[in-house]
């Protein structure tokens, strides 16, 4: 399982998301900085960042 917290890019933000695959955490990731944060322009900068705060988590028993 991986995870995203929005919070370690995005100070004060409580979003979070858990996907099996990197892909998916990365795709809802990218679609809550447009949606929320107001980012029309996703740079590859933003991706390498948030592909970095990704995190592997115990799946939840």
């Amino acid at each position: 399982m991986k995870e995203f917290q929005c919070g370690s890019l995005v100070p004060g933000c409580d979003w979070h998301t858990r996907a099996e695959e990197e892909a998916e955490v990365m795709r809802r990731a990218v679609e809550h900085m447009r949606v929320t944060h107001g980012e029309t322009i996703i740079r590859e900068t933003m991706i390498e960042a948030i592909r970095s705060r990704i995190q592997k988590v115990r799946d939840a028993a």
